[in-house]
């Protein structure tokens, strides 16, 4: 079965947030709109409790959006060693980093 006629499937996209939390995470909610699947990884850091950030983690929240984080502290998101987030990222067509 072929895919044409301007048919294209979901991209996987992972959007790893460090330096730039609050850019990184408006970033991520506005990429669902394009009908991919996106997905959150918070490494090394604390999520800053700015308003800007508390809301996004509320929107990542309301939309299902999947987050983890390699940091026991960041407790609105599910922990993954940084070995298992490695491998996670190899099965994502895009790797987004800020």
């Amino acid at each position: 079965m072929s895919l044409s006629m301007g048919v294209t499937m979901a991209r996987k996209i992972a959007v790893v947030v460090r330096d730039r939390q609050g850019e990184a995470l408006r970033m991520a909610i506005g990429i669902i709109l394009m009908d991919d699947e996106v997905d959150i990884y918070v490494l090394d850091r604390v999520v800053e409790p700015t308003e800007q950030n508390l809301l996004s983690l509320e929107t990542i929240g309301i939309m299902e959006m999947k987050a983890w984080t390699n940091v026991r502290a960041n407790d609105t998101m599910e922990y993954l060693s940084m070995e298992e987030i490695a491998g996670r990222l190899l099965l994502y067509d895009h790797v987004l980093h800020y």
